[in-house]
């Protein structure tokens, strides 16, 4: 059956909608967010539980991405990796985008109260607040501390899973959460360092652009150890047996190994390596705490 003009169009605008929501950066939210589930429990989390949450935390997650884009559309416009995004190009209004921030993020919530339990609700709805106004609104525009102040909503996903099937916020959360916490500048900053001059061209204070390449690259070392450190937590508080240790001090070693190269030999092209490596780090770091707790479970 060949489609139609029609089918074509709206096919395209769902495309557009769903750029809007950076699915790369949901994914990875959602996926966080998840384990903490599994982590909060010794066995199955409960499939309506596991389904209302992943959805709720993935719609308000989308929808803080689209604000994040309704907002900074015009800085957007002005830097080569965020010029393709609907807005900067015209193919979706900002109306259109705020209804549909609006509707996701309405729904999102809706699941997590009924759902889930008013507690996730919350602790979701503060987390798109901390990202959509007090990140992209008030911090990025303003200090180069940008990224680790605002770190606090993009760490929140393990604890907002932990509280939907408990009910609570444990200090085991809590140390998931200082995990992410310790990982996002390290991870920005060498986004930041070889995307200096779009940064700056868009008038916005990173830290390379505020306090040059050698600052930078001293702190995503400094806060390469803080991240190694942090990543210890789930053993030393008996949350995660050897596995987990093996994995962190594997993991760990790398990430230590790139930010060192960054401050001794420092390249654009090993700079975009450090950001890929950071993001299979936090995956593979959670996959590892995953694999130890149903290993632990089963022995």
């Amino acid at each position: 059956m060949v489609p139609t003009v029609a089918g074509q169009h709206a096919g395209s605008r769902l495309r557009q909608f769903y750029a809007l929501t950076k699915p790369r950066v949901v994914s990875l939210i959602v996926f966080t967010a998840v384990i903490g589930m599994f982590l909060a429990v010794p066995g199955a989390v409960p499939l309506r539980v596991l389904a209302a949450a992943t959805l709720g935390i993935a719609l308000v997650a989308g929808a803080a991405a689209a604000v994040n884009c309704l907002v900074e559309q015009k800085l957007d416009a002005l830097m080569a990796r965020t010029r393709w995004r609907p807005l900067p190009r015209g193919q979706i209004t900002s109306l259109e985008t705020l209804l549909f921030a609006g509707a996701i993020g309405g729904i999102g919530l809706a699941l997590l109260y009924h759902w889930v339990n008013a507690l996730t609700m919350w602790l979701t709805l503060a987390t798109f607040v901390g990202y959509a106004v007090v990140y992209t609104v008030v911090l990025k525009p303003m200090t180069p501390q940008n990224i680790v102040i605002g770190g606090a909503s993009g760490a929140m996903p393990p604890v907002l899973g932990w509280a939907a099937v408990t009910g609570e916020v444990t200090a085991d959360a809590l140390a998931l959460f200082l995990i992410i916490f310790a990982w996002t500048p390290p991870h920005f900053w060498a986004l930041a360092l070889y995307r200096k001059n779009e940064y700056a061209k868009a008038g916005i204070p990173m830290l390379p652009v505020t306090h040059g390449d050698k600052f930078t690259r001293l702190h995503v070392l400094l806060y390469t150890v803080i991240l190694f450190a942090c990543s210890l937590l789930p053993f030393v508080v008996r949350m995660s047996g050897v596995i987990y240790l093996l994995a962190a001090c594997t993991l760990g070693a790398l990430f230590l190994r790139y930010a060192i190269r960054i401050y001794v030999d420092y390249s654009d092209a090993l700079a975009r390596r450090t950001f890929r490596f950071s993001i299979t780090y936090l995956s593979t770091l959670f996959a590892a705490l995953l694999v130890d707790h149903y290993a632990r479970v089963l022995l």
